[in-house]
């Protein structure tokens, strides 16, 4: 474009012969030019610019954006995943290096923690083994005073509600290091549902709750049979102790778009929308003020995910505060 403009206005006009347009005509004529160099060489510029400085915005960034989805896809699970370097030692390279480091000293530290843990539940189980065994002893001892034997009994509680914690603790621990074996099998998750339910009948029976089993289709699905009852049991515990007197459990499973979807529901006291984001922690126990009257250690939940998500499923909580708390668990159908 500056040599069609040089060209234009400096060598052409010098071979014009002198004296063979008027000063009006060459004006237009000279403005004719300028909006003609506008036209064929300023537009096609213009567009070959932008076009050219979009690439290369595009090619500056790509490393930023590959680092940025490289990083949203780290969680506790894959500390070990290494960001992509470039290789090239510029400042996106350096700061890759430095993420990475980061990644891996918090793998390191998450690894102390679970080490902790299992040797720590390892630990208590012993003591804990041998005073269950001594209480259990001592209670059989038909000469004790009332009241020593209603100490005994309390301590013999607080002793089991001591080891259902370790054994919780050491389940999520092993869980989250992969070192629990899945069976894979056929299961009939309708036949667990029902035996769930009628176990929620004697569990609701303490706190005068009804349980009704509302629907339960036939659904097959691959999984552990053992963890699978183990986490009706959890839920059917819960929907039972976090309930009003007179209110009522409700249970229905359904096939729906190749998942087996089942829901339970209790007309407890519910959660507000701040304290269901939390319901999966370890230890949590939603409002204090009516959560210490009810027995348990605040690992139901967290085990209850752990099971879902291990048998390739969806768990989702819904609560309406002092009316009705949904349980669905969504579950990949067998194909028969």
């Amino acid at each position: 474009m500056g040599g069609l403009t040089y060209y234009e206005f400096v060598v052409e006009p010098r071979q014009r012969p002198s004296g063979t347009a008027s000063e009006a005509d060459a004006s237009d004529d000279g403005l004719g030019e300028v909006m003609s160099l506008v036209l064929w060489c300023g537009v096609p510029a213009a567009a070959l610019g932008l076009a050219g400085g979009w690439w290369l915005t595009q090619k500056a960034l790509a490393p930023v954006a590959a680092l940025t989805q490289a990083a949203e896809r780290l969680t506790e699970h894959n500390l070990a995943a290494r960001l992509p370097r470039s290789g090239n030692h510029d400042e996106l390279d350096r700061l890759t290096e430095v993420f990475n480091s980061m990644t891996e000293r918090l793998s390191q530290s998450f690894q102390r923690i679970r080490e902790f843990t299992l040797h720590a539940s390892h630990e208590l189980k012993t003591p804990l083994t041998v005073l269950h065994g001594e209480l259990e002893t001592a209670l059989q001892d038909e000469t004790l005073p009332p009241a020593h034997r209603e100490r005994l009994f309390s301590q013999l509680d607080e002793v089991q509600r001591l080891t259902q914690i370790v054994d919780g603790l050491t389940l999520l621990t092993k869980a989250d290091a992969g070192q629990v074996r899945l069976a894979r099998e056929p299961v009939r998750l309708d036949e667990l549902v029902r035996d769930a339910a009628a176990d929620a009948h004697s569990l609701a029976q303490p706190h005068t709750v009804q349980v009704h089993l509302v629907a339960c289709e036939e659904c097959l699905v691959t999984g552990d049979r053992h963890r699978l009852r183990q986490l009706l049991l959890i839920l059917a515990d819960n929907a039972s102790k976090y309930n009003r007197p007179g209110g009522e459990v409700t249970f229905i499973l359904r096939r729906s778009e190749q998942s087996a979807e089942l829901t339970i529901a209790n007309t407890g006291p519910g959660l507000t929308t701040e304290l269901l984001s939390r319901v999966f922690e370890p230890f949590f126990r939603g409002d204090a003020s009516h959560s210490n009257a009810v027995e348990g250690c605040g690992l139901g939940l967290s085990i209850v995910r752990w099971i879902v998500t291990a048998h390739g499923g969806t768990i989702q909580i819904a609560s309406e505060p002092d009316k009705r708390t949904t349980v669905t668990i969504r579950l990949p159908e067998r194909a028969v």
